[in-house]
């Protein structure tokens, strides 16, 4: 029997159903959930519902479970069906009656919902921190290739020289815009939806502020209908987020499976980094960029999923926002290794310097010739018809030296620029007030 039940036995085959894989989903959230009952404790007692006594047995016991947690020495019993439940249990089988009382003023919609803003911060910020390390790692290579040049294409024809340092650079303030959209669900995550109840209050005097500051939050959800609407919005805006950052992962995939085959030959990875084929044995197979291209183009498909899920559901909860947890939490983790072994592959990729010298690329010097005849003083209108004439006829001699000095060029990458807007990003999001929040909430 589970704690909110009544006299009533549920038939085992409708529980299976309804539980699902909830128990394993939320293991995910067990840290939190302690978390959000030594807040909601320690307000419980400031308004009268929970003598100092009880408060110094439950913190404790609170305390040792959330130890437990984070050692692995956690479970959720089968015969529990969530973690709100198997936390309330364990404290109330430790420390007796006053494990009873800490779901005061609280229902387990709100628990889940603050249970669930506070493991999307931390995964949030678990993201950014893989992301600066790929970041980190484009602008490195940015600057250490930044003189050697390679075809840049439109259409997948050759179009105009670029660099190396050019293409390492774009993914990296690619990933600055995509942390923007990483920042704007971090904030929408980081609103308090603890009070809210059912989703309509409680008429028990909660301090709702002081949770919002033990919790490290920077704002309350303050309407308590909204505050259960939220859940699934918060879902979505945070897999759309996600998703940028997957975006741009995979066309950089794409283009490392272009680049590395023998056709192009622009870069390459030790053997050991790829994977061979049972019947030929010249197979170098760029494996983990195609996974990495895969992976990313699934989660971008993350946001309709979870569209899907809660379109017209009308206000109040509903059962169906259980199951967004197991489309959103894998792609945590999923994510989290894209960028993880795209940053390792590139601490290893070796790039080919003599790229131009082929004839083949010569086209790709025409424009800088139309340009240094306008430079000289021919209308462009004649330098681009001239040189035109030139290619059809093949009288065309390419200019090799590249002079480009504006910003964002091949001469001027303004990597500087690209770390100043990632810092402003980074310090946007504030990390360091929700750790010192925490801290001092489990100490």
């Amino acid at each position: 029997m589970k704690i909110w039940q009544k006299n009533i036995d549920v038939d085992s085959f409708v529980e299976s159903f309804t539980v699902g894989n909830d128990r394993a989903m939320d293991m995910h959230l067990a840290a939190a959930d302690v978390l959000g009952s030594l807040a909601h404790t320690r307000m419980l007692n400031s308004i009268g519902l929970m003598t100092d006594e009880d408060l110094v047995s439950v913190q404790q016991e609170l305390k040792n479970i959330y130890r437990e947690i984070l050692e692995g020495n956690f479970q959720i019993e089968d015969s529990v069906e969530d973690v709100h439940s198997q936390v309330e249990m364990m404290l109330t089988q430790r420390v007796g009656e006053a494990g009873k009382k800490i779901h005061s003023g609280r229902s387990r919609n709100d628990q889940v919902l603050v249970d669930l803003k506070l493991y999307f911060r931390s995964e949030i910020q678990s993201l950014f921190q893989h992301t600066e390390g790929l970041f980190r790692q484009l602008v490195r290579l940015s600057e250490q290739h930044k003189r050697v040049l390679m075809p840049g294409y439109t259409h997948l024809q050759i179009a105009m020289p670029s660099s190396f340092g050019l293409w390492f650079g774009a993914y990296a303030e690619s990933l600055v815009d995509d942390l923007e959209l990483l920042k704007a669900a971090w904030h929408i995550c980081n609103k308090n939806p603890l009070g809210s109840a059912a989703g309509y209050g409680s008429s028990f005097p909660l301090n709702r502020k002081m949770t919002t500051e033990l919790l490290g939050f920077e704002d309350l959800n303050y309407n308590v209908v909204y505050a259960q609407m939220g859940r699934g919005k918060t879902e979505r805006i945070l897999a759309q987020a996600m998703s940028s950052i997957a975006a741009t992962l995979a066309k950089f995939a794409m283009d490392v499976t272009l680049f590395i085959n023998q056709n192009f030959g622009f870069i390459s990875f030790p053997a050991h980094l790829t994977t061979g084929s049972s019947i030929m044995p010249h197979k170098k197979n760029p494996d983990v960029f195609e996974l990495i291209r895969s992976r990313c183009n699934k989660i971008q498909a993350l946001p309709n999923e979870i569209a899907l899920m809660t379109t017209n559901l009308p206000i109040g909860y509903h059962r169906d926002l259980q199951l967004l947890k197991e489309n959103l939490f894998p792609a945590f983790q999923s994510l989290s290794d894209c960028l993880e072994i795209a940053t390792f592959m590139l601490e290893h990729i070796t790039i080919r310097e003599d790229i131009l010298n082929d004839p083949k690329y010569d086209y790709l010097f025409s424009v800088e010739v139309v340009n240094n005849a306008v430079l000289q003083g021919v209308p462009f209108r004649e330098a681009y018809r001239q040189i035109g004439l030139d290619i059809e006829n093949g009288n065309f001699q390419p200019s090799k030296e590249v002079h480009h000095t504006h910003e964002g060029s091949i001469g001027n990458l303004c990597n500087d620029q690209i770390e100043r807007m990632f810092a402003e990003v980074k310090k946007g999001f504030g990390f360091e007030r929700v750790e010192q929040a925490l801290d001092d909430l489990i100490k």
